[in-house]
């Protein structure tokens, strides 16, 4: 109450009223060492309700991590340890970024998926709970995160897997922004959980309107006991509990309860009134203590576990090394495939191909699509699809590579996301470019966090066909691209793919989307008539070809800038101007972002500051593309959606041929 005071702003009711719920789990079940957050044998606690930052703040306060009172007292402000919603990286103690509702509970969907595959990795063989590679992922989460519809994707995901290592507990003020839930929902939470598969418990209010400690105490119990199936508690609570005027209301949730209110609140729980950012130094130094206590004995027999695991199997531990460094292994680089000229390959079918080559050296790859797996070429071992014990399919394997995740883009990006999180994977998904719409808000939260997730886009254009303009993404591409932290990468072909492939799977930093055709594109020469390397690919932008047309050195007298399946019609219209002497300069831009990363003067080599005359040609908006056509240049761009027809004829139809390029290009020459 006296941080949402001081900032003069925040959502105090839900972290008033769980604040005894919080307390309970990371006091007694959480498996955690505040000495040490990052502890990878610890038990992983998500806040899906963000908003209610204060709830995972005050807890990582009274256990002793790096937060102090003044820490408090700067909640909201910038730069401080305590923002509105918990941010990843920036605070310790905090497992993932959460804010937007129903994106923790699929993240830690996510995370489960990693622990149950990881150990499956590293120590198939221990007993259960015995692995030092066994942990439990805790959730805490509203009413808002059960509302959206990414939280049904992941609970119904989770039920299927028989996520036993996932305990959730639900809080069900039953109250929202605009009132009572009953205005919007009367839906019988605990039993669609367990349509889904869930072990479900509820617990009811105490007497006096409080959450009922001991009710819960009771359910984690058991919940924590059940290992075949997620769990979830229901648990009652009143929001603002025990505020005066304040507490079953709505407007607790999102505004300051004001001083007379706190002054009461403090009068009904028997503290001083009038100080602020009370607390007494026993309760302190007892709560820090406990937990400080319990952290490292759990973490002392854990690093023992792990020493042994370590000597009993000295190539896993290898593997694990190699992993946490987030090098690939010093023979990778050689596995890259190469695509000779020849007959033309979609950039999806080379994206597959290369994707199963670095599979054999990185098995911390995995991952899967959204039931396209035959349309986006993202099974790498069809034989090994991660399904529970009990599952009677072939290749049936709880630590399986292949993700069948169904048909639920939403979810398998934030779950990703919780992939990511754990350090040990690197999970890929698969879908095609137009419903990344679905993936979005999860996508932008791995980019907000810097993580190393793949998503493969295929269908990228009006290529796609006779689908028509539901399926052909057009304002994708620049709408991916307007995302800071998202690199997106759409090649040109088999070899740019594997090359852009490569160098992601070298590097993880970043959130990477790759952008790939349907339809097959010629595989082009690295040399000869004017062709330049494909290694360039990965400075995102590079010289492909440059049109002889009798001289060999200065300035083209334009430069055509493509990317994907435009290339090689830029390439055409270039040969067809080299023949009425008009030097044109392809170059091929996979990625825009790792192109604007290049020094300037590698920028300026290959589009020269003096050269005015440019052309972008791309199957997409232009938007996004006019910083670097400057006021001389041209776009040939798809401005409206598509329709249903063929490729061929879509391109001719929206004047994206060589002729049409080409034609583009005399007018500016």
């Amino acid at each position: 109450m006296d941080a949402v005071e001081e900032a003069g702003h925040g959502h105090p009711g839900t972290a008033v009223s769980l604040a005894p719920a919080a307390h309970l789990i990371f006091q007694r079940f959480l498996r955690h060492d505040p000495a040490d957050p990052a502890w990878p044998g610890r038990d992983r606690f998500v806040l899906s309700c963000g908003h209610s930052s204060l709830t995972l703040y005050i807890q990582l306060l009274l256990t002793g991590y790096p937060l102090t009172l003044d820490d408090l007292r700067d909640y909201r402000k910038m730069g401080s340890l305590t923002p509105a919603h918990p941010e990843w990286g920036h605070t310790p103690g905090v497992e993932t970024t959460t804010g937007p509702l129903g994106q923790g509970i699929a993240t830690a969907v996510g995370m489960a998926m990693a622990a149950r595959r990881e150990r499956g990795l590293l120590d198939p063989d221990a007993p259960e709970g015995a692995s030092p590679f066994d942990h439990r992922v805790f959730v805490l989460c509203s009413d808002g995160d059960i509302q959206e519809g990414i939280s049904a994707e992941a609970a119904s995901f989770a039920g299927h897997q028989k996520l036993g290592n996932l305990v959730v507990v639900h809080d069900d003020n039953r109250i929202s922004i605009e009132g009572s839930t009953e205005l919007a929902t009367s839906e019988d939470v605990a039993a669609r959980y367990a349509a889904q598969g869930w072990h479900v418990q509820r617990v009811d209010l105490a007497a006096d309107g409080d959450v009922d400690v001991a009710g819960l105490s009771e359910a984690l119990e058991a919940a924590t006991a059940e290992t075949s199936r997620p769990s979830i508690v229901v648990m009652r609570s009143t929001i603002a509990w025990p505020v005066p005027g304040a507490k079953d209301t709505a407007a607790s949730h999102g505004s300051a309860l004001g001083a007379e209110a706190v002054r009461k609140a403090k009068a009904v729980l028997g503290a001083d009134t009038e100080a602020t950012f009370a607390l007494p130094a026993d309760v302190y130094e007892g709560t820090t203590r406990t937990a400080r206590s319990k952290g490292a004995a759990v973490r002392g027999a854990w690093e023992q576990a792990l020493a042994r695991w370590a000597r009993a199997h000295p190539d896993r531990d290898a593997l694990l090394t190699r992993i946490r460094s987030g090098q690939p292994p010093a023979d990778f680089p050689d596995a890259r495939p190469v695509f000779g000229p020849g007959s033309p390959v979609a950039t999806r079918k080379a994206f597959g191909q290369a994707l199963r080559a670095a599979a054999v050296h990185l098995p911390e790859l995995w991952g899967g699509s959204a039931d396209l797996g035959d349309s986006n070429h993202t099974t790498v071992d069809p034989a090994s699809s991660f399904l529970p014990a009990s599952s009677t399919l072939p290749g049936a394997d709880p630590a399986g590579r292949t993700i069948h995740w169904g048909i639920r883009e939403h979810f398998m990006a934030a779950a990703m996301n919780g992939i990511a999180l754990s350090g040990l994977s690197r999970p890929y998904g698969g879908t095609f470019l137009v419903f990344s719409d679905y993936m979005r808000p999860a996508v932008r939260l791995a980019a907000l966090m810097g993580l190393p997730t793949l998503y493969v886009w295929t269908h990228d254009s009006i290529g796609l066909g006779e689908d028509g303009p539901t399926h052909q993404p057009v304002e994708h591409l620049a709408s991916l691209r307007a995302m800071p932290g998202l690199d997106v990468v759409r090649p040109a072909d088999a070899n740019e793919t594997a090359v852009t492939l490569w160098r992601v799977l070298g590097d993880r930093s970043r959130p990477v989307g790759f952008s790939l055709s349907r339809q097959d594109l010629p595989v082009l020469p690295d040399s000869g008539d004017g062709l330049r390397s494909t290694e360039g690919a990965a400075h995102g932008g590079y010289v492909r070809y440059e049109a002889p047309a009798g001289r060999e050195s200065g300035d083209p007298d334009v430069v055509l800038v493509a990317t994907g399946s435009e290339v090689w019609v830029a390439i055409e219209a270039a040969r067809a101007l080299a023949a009425e002497s008009i030097r044109a300069r392809v170059v091929s831009m996979p990625c825009r972002e790792w192109f604007d990363a290049q020094p300037a003067t590698y920028r300026d080599a290959v589009i020269p500051p003096s050269v005015r005359r440019r052309i972008v040609v791309e199957a997409g908006v232009s938007q996004g593309w006019h910083d670097l056509l400057g006021l001389d240049g041209r776009a040939v761009c798809v401005e409206e959606f598509g329709a249903s027809a063929s490729a061929s004829e879509l391109f001719e139809r929206f004047g994206i041929t060589p002729d049409a390029v080409a034609e583009v290009a005399r007018a500016l020459v």
